[in-house]
Protein backbone atom coordinates (compact mmCIF):
# COMPACT_ATOMS: atom_id res chain seq x y z
CA UNK A 1 0.00 0.00 0.00
CA UNK A 2 1.61 3.37 -0.53
CA UNK A 3 0.91 7.06 0.45
CA UNK A 4 -0.57 9.77 -1.90
CA UNK A 5 0.77 13.37 -0.75
CA UNK A 6 -0.98 16.40 -1.11
CA UNK A 7 0.24 19.22 -3.63
CA UNK A 8 2.16 21.84 -0.82
CA UNK A 9 0.62 24.42 -2.56
CA UNK A 10 -2.84 23.46 -1.34
CA UNK A 11 -1.01 24.29 2.31
CA UNK A 12 -0.32 27.81 1.14
CA UNK A 13 -3.25 29.41 -0.42
CA UNK A 14 -6.84 29.29 -0.24
CA UNK A 15 -8.34 25.79 -1.49
CA UNK A 16 -10.83 26.35 -4.52
CA UNK A 17 -13.70 23.57 -3.90
CA UNK A 18 -16.68 23.37 -6.55
CA UNK A 19 -19.60 21.48 -4.68
CA UNK A 20 -21.72 20.51 -6.85
CA UNK A 21 -25.48 19.30 -6.34
CA UNK A 22 -27.41 21.13 -2.69
CA UNK A 23 -29.58 18.03 -1.96
CA UNK A 24 -29.72 15.12 0.32
CA UNK A 25 -25.63 14.85 0.42
CA UNK A 26 -24.57 18.33 -0.80
CA UNK A 27 -26.49 19.31 1.71
CA UNK A 28 -24.89 17.70 4.78
CA UNK A 29 -21.63 18.00 2.80
CA UNK A 30 -21.93 21.74 3.18
CA UNK A 31 -22.43 22.09 6.68
CA UNK A 32 -19.15 19.89 7.21
CA UNK A 33 -17.26 21.91 4.95
CA UNK A 34 -17.80 24.77 7.26
CA UNK A 35 -16.52 22.95 9.86
CA UNK A 36 -13.60 21.99 8.14
CA UNK A 37 -12.80 25.19 6.92
CA UNK A 38 -13.45 26.72 10.65
CA UNK A 39 -10.75 23.95 12.11
CA UNK A 40 -8.47 24.32 9.14
CA UNK A 41 -7.70 28.42 10.15
CA UNK A 42 -7.65 27.31 13.79
CA UNK A 43 -4.71 25.39 12.96
CA UNK A 44 -3.17 27.76 10.81
CA UNK A 45 -3.62 27.68 7.51
CA UNK A 46 -3.43 30.42 5.24
CA UNK A 47 -6.89 30.60 3.43
CA UNK A 48 -9.32 27.77 4.32
CA UNK A 49 -11.44 26.61 1.93
CA UNK A 50 -13.27 28.99 -0.88
CA UNK A 51 -16.45 27.17 -1.42
CA UNK A 52 -18.86 27.36 -4.62
CA UNK A 53 -22.12 25.31 -4.22
CA UNK A 54 -23.43 24.71 -7.58
CA UNK A 55 -27.08 23.43 -8.43
CA UNK A 56 -30.32 24.07 -10.17
CA UNK A 57 -32.66 23.27 -7.80
CA UNK A 58 -35.59 25.00 -5.56
CA UNK A 59 -36.27 23.57 -2.26
CA UNK A 60 -39.36 21.45 -1.90
CA UNK A 61 -41.81 20.10 0.90
CA UNK A 62 -40.75 16.27 0.30
CA UNK A 63 -37.11 18.00 1.13
CA UNK A 64 -37.61 18.73 4.55
CA UNK A 65 -36.69 16.36 6.93
CA UNK A 66 -34.01 14.48 4.69
CA UNK A 67 -32.18 17.52 3.59
CA UNK A 68 -30.97 20.14 5.82
CA UNK A 69 -33.91 22.01 4.89
CA UNK A 70 -36.78 23.49 7.14
CA UNK A 71 -40.11 24.35 5.80
CA UNK A 72 -39.31 28.11 5.66
CA UNK A 73 -36.95 27.45 2.97
CA UNK A 74 -39.29 25.60 0.32
CA UNK A 75 -39.64 27.35 -2.92
CA UNK A 76 -35.99 28.97 -2.55
CA UNK A 77 -33.16 27.83 -4.48
CA UNK A 78 -30.91 25.01 -2.48
CA UNK A 79 -27.46 26.52 -3.10
CA UNK A 80 -28.51 30.09 -2.30
CA UNK A 81 -30.34 29.02 0.98
CA UNK A 82 -27.02 26.91 2.37
CA UNK A 83 -24.69 29.63 1.56
CA UNK A 84 -26.37 32.37 2.45
CA UNK A 85 -26.86 30.46 5.80
CA UNK A 86 -23.49 29.76 6.26
CA UNK A 87 -21.87 32.99 5.29
CA UNK A 88 -23.77 34.78 8.19
CA UNK A 89 -23.11 32.37 10.61
CA UNK A 90 -19.47 31.80 10.02
CA UNK A 91 -18.46 34.47 8.53
CA UNK A 92 -17.46 32.88 5.35
CA UNK A 93 -17.52 34.42 1.49
CA UNK A 94 -18.76 31.44 0.03
CA UNK A 95 -20.98 31.65 -3.45
CA UNK A 96 -23.97 30.32 -4.96
CA UNK A 97 -24.76 29.24 -8.43
CA UNK A 98 -27.95 28.53 -9.22
CA UNK A 99 -27.57 26.39 -12.70
CA UNK A 100 -26.92 23.01 -13.99
CA UNK A 101 -23.53 21.64 -14.31
CA UNK A 102 -23.39 20.62 -18.70
CA UNK A 103 -19.62 19.39 -19.06
CA UNK A 104 -19.12 22.38 -21.55
CA UNK A 105 -17.70 24.84 -18.91
CA UNK A 106 -14.37 25.14 -17.61
CA UNK A 107 -14.19 24.30 -14.53
CA UNK A 108 -11.20 25.33 -12.90
CA UNK A 109 -10.69 24.38 -9.25
CA UNK A 110 -8.78 22.21 -6.73
CA UNK A 111 -11.13 20.03 -5.64
CA UNK A 112 -14.45 19.37 -6.83
CA UNK A 113 -17.03 17.30 -4.88
CA UNK A 114 -19.73 15.58 -6.60
CA UNK A 115 -23.25 15.28 -4.83
CA UNK A 116 -25.00 14.35 -7.85
CA UNK A 117 -27.37 10.74 -8.46
CA UNK A 118 -27.23 10.32 -11.93
CA UNK A 119 -24.64 9.03 -14.74
CA UNK A 120 -24.84 12.04 -17.40
CA UNK A 121 -24.00 14.78 -14.27
CA UNK A 122 -21.09 12.35 -13.06
CA UNK A 123 -20.05 12.69 -16.54
CA UNK A 124 -20.12 16.52 -16.44
CA UNK A 125 -18.13 16.77 -13.88
CA UNK A 126 -15.24 14.85 -15.44
CA UNK A 127 -15.56 16.83 -18.65
CA UNK A 128 -15.94 20.34 -17.03
CA UNK A 129 -13.36 19.63 -14.71
CA UNK A 130 -10.94 18.17 -17.34
CA UNK A 131 -11.44 21.13 -19.55
CA UNK A 132 -11.02 23.50 -16.88
CA UNK A 133 -7.17 21.82 -16.20
CA UNK A 134 -7.99 18.77 -13.81
CA UNK A 135 -7.77 18.42 -10.25
CA UNK A 136 -9.36 16.64 -7.60
CA UNK A 137 -12.78 15.23 -7.99
CA UNK A 138 -14.39 13.53 -4.67
CA UNK A 139 -17.40 11.46 -5.67
CA UNK A 140 -20.05 10.96 -3.63
CA UNK A 141 -22.79 8.53 -4.06
CA UNK A 142 -25.33 6.05 -2.25
CA UNK A 143 -28.42 4.00 -3.23
CA UNK A 144 -31.18 3.00 -0.69
CA UNK A 145 -28.71 2.10 2.32
CA UNK A 146 -25.27 2.11 1.00
CA UNK A 147 -23.09 4.21 -1.01
CA UNK A 148 -19.31 4.81 -2.20
CA UNK A 149 -16.83 8.05 -1.48
CA UNK A 150 -14.05 7.91 -4.02
CA UNK A 151 -11.49 10.77 -4.09
CA UNK A 152 -9.48 11.02 -7.32
CA UNK A 153 -7.48 13.09 -9.63
CA UNK A 154 -8.54 14.27 -13.13
CA UNK A 155 -6.23 15.18 -15.56
CA UNK A 156 -6.38 18.03 -17.81
CA UNK A 157 -7.44 16.92 -21.09
CA UNK A 158 -4.13 18.43 -22.73
CA UNK A 159 -2.68 16.17 -20.80
CA UNK A 160 -0.80 12.88 -21.77
CA UNK A 161 -2.61 9.35 -19.94
CA UNK A 162 -0.43 8.86 -16.68
CA UNK A 163 -1.35 6.05 -14.13
CA UNK A 164 0.89 8.42 -11.69
CA UNK A 165 -2.43 9.93 -10.20
CA UNK A 166 -5.44 8.89 -8.08
CA UNK A 167 -8.09 6.94 -10.35
CA UNK A 168 -11.22 8.78 -9.69
CA UNK A 169 -14.69 6.80 -9.64
CA UNK A 170 -15.08 6.83 -13.03
CA UNK A 171 -11.91 5.01 -13.74
CA UNK A 172 -13.14 2.35 -11.06
CA UNK A 173 -16.55 2.29 -11.62
CA UNK A 174 -16.86 3.11 -15.48
CA UNK A 175 -20.94 2.58 -15.38
CA UNK A 176 -21.69 5.24 -13.21
CA UNK A 177 -20.57 7.44 -15.73
CA UNK A 178 -22.10 5.62 -18.95
CA UNK A 179 -24.60 7.24 -20.39
CA UNK A 180 -25.75 4.94 -22.44
CA UNK A 181 -26.80 2.24 -20.01
CA UNK A 182 -30.13 2.58 -18.28
CA UNK A 183 -31.10 5.94 -17.73
CA UNK A 184 -31.25 6.40 -13.90
CA UNK A 185 -34.76 7.27 -11.48
CA UNK A 186 -34.54 10.58 -11.67
CA UNK A 187 -38.39 11.29 -10.71
CA UNK A 188 -39.13 13.52 -7.81
CA UNK A 189 -40.61 12.83 -4.94
CA UNK A 190 -43.95 13.88 -4.15
CA UNK A 191 -43.50 13.37 -0.41
CA UNK A 192 -40.74 12.96 2.58
CA UNK A 193 -42.52 9.63 2.96
CA UNK A 194 -41.84 8.57 -0.35
CA UNK A 195 -38.32 10.24 -0.65
CA UNK A 196 -37.62 7.24 2.41
CA UNK A 197 -38.64 4.68 -0.21
CA UNK A 198 -35.76 5.68 -2.42
CA UNK A 199 -32.91 6.53 0.06
CA UNK A 200 -32.67 5.58 3.48
CA UNK A 201 -33.08 8.77 6.50
CA UNK A 202 -29.05 9.03 7.45
CA UNK A 203 -27.60 7.37 4.25
CA UNK A 204 -26.44 10.69 2.67
CA UNK A 205 -25.53 11.66 6.18
CA UNK A 206 -23.17 8.76 6.64
CA UNK A 207 -21.76 9.06 3.31
CA UNK A 208 -21.05 12.71 4.00
CA UNK A 209 -19.41 12.06 7.51
CA UNK A 210 -16.55 9.36 5.95
CA UNK A 211 -15.96 12.00 2.68
CA UNK A 212 -15.44 14.59 5.34
CA UNK A 213 -13.40 12.38 7.15
CA UNK A 214 -11.07 11.62 4.39
CA UNK A 215 -10.32 15.55 3.54
CA UNK A 216 -10.11 15.85 7.27
CA UNK A 217 -6.73 13.52 6.97
CA UNK A 218 -5.89 14.89 3.88
CA UNK A 219 -5.56 18.79 4.62
CA UNK A 220 -4.02 17.79 8.73
CA UNK A 221 -1.89 15.81 8.12
CA UNK A 222 -1.15 16.27 4.46
CA UNK A 223 -1.24 12.68 2.65
CA UNK A 224 -3.43 9.47 3.10
CA UNK A 225 -3.11 5.83 2.91
CA UNK A 226 -6.86 5.12 1.62
CA UNK A 227 -8.79 7.57 -1.07
CA UNK A 228 -12.13 6.52 -0.79
CA UNK A 229 -14.75 3.67 1.56
CA UNK A 230 -17.33 2.16 0.54
CA UNK A 231 -20.55 1.92 3.22
CA UNK A 232 -23.32 -0.33 3.75
CA UNK A 233 -25.74 0.84 6.91
CA UNK A 234 -27.52 -2.06 6.77
CA UNK A 235 -25.04 -4.41 7.81
CA UNK A 236 -23.02 -1.60 9.60
CA UNK A 237 -20.60 -2.71 6.98
CA UNK A 238 -17.03 -0.31 5.64
CA UNK A 239 -14.68 -1.27 2.89
CA UNK A 240 -11.76 1.36 2.63
CA UNK A 241 -10.03 1.78 -0.70
CA UNK A 242 -6.52 2.00 -0.11
CA UNK A 243 -4.21 3.98 -2.30
CA UNK A 244 -2.78 0.96 -3.71
CA UNK A 245 -2.24 -0.09 -7.57
CA UNK A 246 -2.65 -3.87 -7.15
CA UNK A 247 -6.50 -2.84 -5.42
CA UNK A 248 -6.93 -0.41 -8.56
CA UNK A 249 -6.07 -3.42 -10.92
CA UNK A 250 -8.61 -5.64 -9.26
CA UNK A 251 -11.06 -2.49 -10.89
CA UNK A 252 -9.74 -2.91 -14.00
CA UNK A 253 -7.60 0.31 -13.51
CA UNK A 254 -5.30 1.37 -15.50
CA UNK A 255 -6.92 -0.15 -19.01
CA UNK A 256 -5.28 -2.55 -21.17
CA UNK A 257 -4.75 -1.32 -24.32
CA UNK A 258 -5.87 -4.15 -27.03
CA UNK A 259 -3.31 -5.54 -29.07
CA UNK A 260 -3.92 -5.50 -32.61
CA UNK A 261 -3.59 -8.59 -34.59
CA UNK A 262 -1.58 -9.03 -37.33
CA UNK A 263 -2.80 -10.49 -40.55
Amino acid sequence: MAIHLLSPELLTREVHVAVIGAGGTGSQMLTGLAQLHTAMIALGHPGGLEVTVIDSDQVSEANVGRQMFYPSDVGLPKATVLVNRINMTMGTAWQAETKRLTGNENLRTDLVIGCVDNRKARKAILDAVSRGGGGYWLDLGNRLHDGQVILGQVPSRWDKPSVERLPHAIDLLPEIGDETQEADDNTPSCSLADALEKQSLFVNRGVSLYALNLLWELFRYGQIAYHGVFVNLKNARTTPLPVDPETWARFGFPKRKRSRKRG
